[in-house]
């Protein structure tokens, strides 16, 4: 601004209110500085050389309400404030123009410094100006600095700010759930609230359930049994909803009816809402049909709702009479109608079904997105079938829909889930070539993979990827990081891991807390486990039944089954139950200590507790009784009942079962299973007795009864697998083995494929040691199995003697 200007610029020693006419002459003034500030980047030289500045300050009021680029405005108020900081804060209307500016752009550093100096001064800006920084901080949902204004506008003013400053508080304190303090804003701006305040309120107060108490604030505005409009109504009615209270609602519905409103689109929509939670479709229907009648037109987007809630509800999918059933109601399918349909799908199993969905979309022009393909991925990854699963990736691209990262976080965790970890990581690498970033969760799922399959090395080069990426590790991360050291036996170093996360700020929660317990216990020091689970009540966090079976085995390793049952009751007095790992520990504690009473005793609380015992709780019972001849029968027990209740064993079952047997002493007999049902004899005992006095090994008649059991009950892929590993111990497969396989396979319907399976070329002599234990099984199956099996040895047999002849 030259000093010609300056010079036209008339003194102001009281600048008139904002709301004040302005006269044409000091609208030249005021526009002529504007457009200098707009024009000259040089305009705070300019300014420099005149002596008199003095003027401009009494203009600035004017010049901050016209100025559009906030950026100038902040500039110019540096350059008054550094020449005339104590003018600047003295005059309350410049600071309130300047308040309003940086409002608009949200510039809320320049906001606290400018507030700060005013308040220092203790010089008085307008109601106006600090309504609109209290409206800027509350749609910018920065809470604590709206209550901080509008506490301030009272502490001024004695009263509220403007309507539409205190509704935008109102509103972020009811999203924020903090109704108490939306009850106190609203009852101090009642006497001039409007409706869209009270409307604010009622809405929060029904989104938390709190419909009664919505309604009582309606009658304290309006009267008993007075509803002031429809959006009450439908507030109202939305909110009783929610809770699943239709009957409530409907009787609203009633009402509004009675007193002559006319139900909206949103009223209906609430209610069909309401019955669809519910699973009552005829009534929605029946709402559907009104809207019909009273000519609201309803968007797909309502009758996707609709048709997402029945299938939600059990109704199968029928893709055909879906789309009949939305064009019927006057409205055109769209890509979420058909993600429904192909999400849906997915979870009833019907994954090619979904493909041909897909397919008819993209036919139909629709773009597909992420939601129509996640499904798909998922679906294909649940059945193992990762390569299609990766093929949709691609296909994906070709379509133009770019996968995101949750996308791809369903492949990776597919892979991971099945143990394919060279595909999961070579999948991330893919990820970031076509710029997706993967976050802290993927990065997770793919070292806590690592971790499990002895991978400890590869995560923590991705732990270090992770961090050049400038991706910042959460709890769960560092709880991974920790479970790895802990794994690989470097207790230290998890310590060191667990120091680093807290020093980091990362909110440490009951996961990483787990990791540090599992650490102490593997390292003997239980005293620092308890310490650790006491940490977690102090911080509020609720130690789950990981964190009690931890500490329980630690105490069962150490043989301190007082202290262990201790901490098991403990954990009974809180909502915390026990699962199978805590009782399997239990049972292991008291084998260990030949207390078998209880070790079986507790087996059957378990189940009582309707939970099921897993490979670990039998095993640890088959290897207790196995270890004893004299108890080789209860060991046999729990081997027929592990396989009634159709839990698989796996090779330390095997070893413990066939050891005990094996080491018996000669001439020991094993008697009946006790608890067996009376005339049920065991197969395993028959078996194994009719193999001894045929002359066969311990170790043979074992293995044999074994293969057998298995058959019997329907595992005869898990007897193939046992088969394997004791022939390449040596064994080679022997009549009696076949038999009872081939039994196996007629039991499960497959019997086309056992010549697959069992590898024994049996001669004549051979068939005839078949066909004599066949007779022994034969009374253990059905005789639909045993029909079956003895036609098969039969017609290998004639086949046998045609080939001799």
């Amino acid at each position: 601004m030259s000093k010609t200007l300056l010079s036209r610029i008339k003194l102001l020693t009281t600048p008139p209110l904002s709301h004040s006419p302005i006269t044409p002459t000091l609208k030249k003034q005021v526009n002529d500085t504007v457009h200098l500030l707009r024009t000259n980047p040089n305009w705070p030289n300019l300014l420099d050389e005149d002596d008199d500045q003095q003027q401009l300050l009494d203009i600035s009021p004017f010049v901050f309400d016209r100025i559009r680029d906030v950026e100038a405005g902040v500039k110019l108020f540096d350059w008054l404030s550094n020449r005339k900081k104590d003018e600047l804060f003295a005059n309350g209307f410049a600071c309130s123009s300047f308040l309003r500016l940086l409002a608009r752009h949200r510039v809320f550093n320049e906001i606290e410094y400018v507030l700060t100096n005013l308040r220092k001064e203790n010089v008085k800006v307008t109601h106006e100006a600090l309504s609109h920084v209290l409206h800027a901080y509350a749609e910018s949902e920065r809470l604590d600095k709206a209550l901080e204004v509008y506490n301030y506008v009272i502490e001024l003013y004695g009263t509220v700010p403007d309507v539409i400053a205190c509704n935008s508080l109102l509103s972020l304190l009811v999203k924020r759930k903090r109704l108490g303090d939306a009850r106190k804003v609203y009852d101090e701006m009642r006497e001039r609230g409007d409706n869209y305040s009270t409307c604010i309120l009622l809405k929060g107060m029904c989104s938390e359930g709190k419909v009664e108490e919505g309604r009582k604030l309606i009658e304290e505005r309006w009267g008993k049994g007075c509803v002031p409009n429809i959006v009450f109504y439908n507030t109202i009615i939305g909110g009783y909803c929610k809770m699943g209270d239709v009957e409530n609602a409907s009787l609203v519905f009633k009402e509004l009816k009675s007193k002559g409103f006319m139900p909206t689109l949103e009223t209906f929509g609430a209610m069909i809402n309401g019955f669809c939670k519910k699973g009552d479709f005829a009534a929605s229907d029946r709402l559907l049909k009104e809207v019909k009648q009273r000519g609201l037109v309803v968007s797909v987007w309502f009758l996707n709702n609709i048709m997402d809630a029945k299938y939600r509800h059990g109704l199968k999918v029928e893709v055909a009479e879906s789309i009949r059933w939305i064009v019927a109601n006057g409205c055109k399918p769209d890509i979420a109608t058909y993600n429904i349909l192909i999400n849906r799908l997915c979870k009833e199993g019907r994954v090619e079904d979904a493909v041909g969905v897909l397919d008819e979309a993209a036919k139909k022009g629709l773009v597909l997105n992420n939601i129509t393909y996640a499904p798909l991925i998922q679906g294909y990854c649940r059945v193992k079938e990762y390569d299609i699963a990766s093929k949709l990736l691609l296909q994906m691209a070709e379509r133009g829909c770019k996968p995101d990262i949750v996308t791809y976080g369903i492949l990776i965790h597919g892979l991971v889930a099945s143990g394919n970890m060279d595909d999961a990581v070579k999948m991330k690498g893919k990820m970031i070539e076509r710029g997706v970033s993967p976050d802290a969760a993927i990065y997770n799922m793919l070292m806590s993979g690592l971790c499990k399959r002895g991978g400890f090395s590869s995560a923590k080069l991705l732990f270090l990827e992770m961090l050049d990426r400038k991706i910042s590790p959460d709890a769960y991360v560092y709880a991974t990081l920790i479970d790895g050291f802990i794994r690989s036996g470097d207790f230290e170093e998890a310590k060191k891991v667990s120091s680093l996360s807290i020093e980091k700020g990362v909110k440490v929660d009951v996961v990483h807390h787990n990791a540090m317990i599992k650490g102490f216990c593997r390292s003997g020091m239980l005293n620092e486990a308890l310490m650790c689970m006491n940490r977690m009540t102090e911080e509020r966090l609720v130690p789950d039944e990981f964190t009690y079976s931890t500490i329980i085995d630690g105490y069962v390793k150490q043989q301190d089954m007082t202290t262990a049952l201790k901490i098991f009751r403990d954990m009974g007095k809180t909502k915390c139950k026990p699962n199978v790992v805590t009782y399997s520990s239990l049972v292991n504690g008291f084998c260990c200590q030949g207390d078998f009473k209880r070790a079986e005793e507790t087996f059957k609380e378990m189940q009582s507790c309707g939970l099921v015992p897993n490979v670990v709780t039998y095993t640890t019972l088959i290897r207790s009784f196995a270890r004893d001849g004299s108890t080789l029968g209860k060991a046999v027990y729990y081997w027929e009942l592990m396989l009634r209740n159709k839990c698989v064993p796996n090779e330390v079952t095997f070893n413990c079962l066939l050891e005990g047997f094996v080491k018996k002493e000669s001439g020991e007999v094993v008697s009946e299973p006790m608890g067996s049902n009376e005339g049920e004899r065991s197969l395993f005992i028959e078996f194994f007795y009719k193999l001894k006095s045929d002359g066969w090994s311990d170790h043979a008649a074992a293995y044999n009864s074994v293969i057998a059991s298995l058959s019997v009950h329907g595992m005869v892929k898990t007897a193939c697998r046992f088969q394997d590993r004791m022939v390449k111990k040596g064994f080679s497969p022997d009549p009696v083995s076949f038999v009872a396989i081939l039994h196996g396979f007629c039991v499960v319907g497959n019997s086309k494929q056992w010549k697959n399976s069992v590898f024994c070329d049996l001669d004549e002599k051979g068939l005839e040691v078949a066909a004599r234990y066949s007779l022994i099984l034969e009374r253990h199956f059905p005789q639909a199995v045993t029909s079956e099996a003895s036609s098969m040895l039969h017609l290998m047999a004639k086949t046998h003697r045609h080939q001799k002849t």
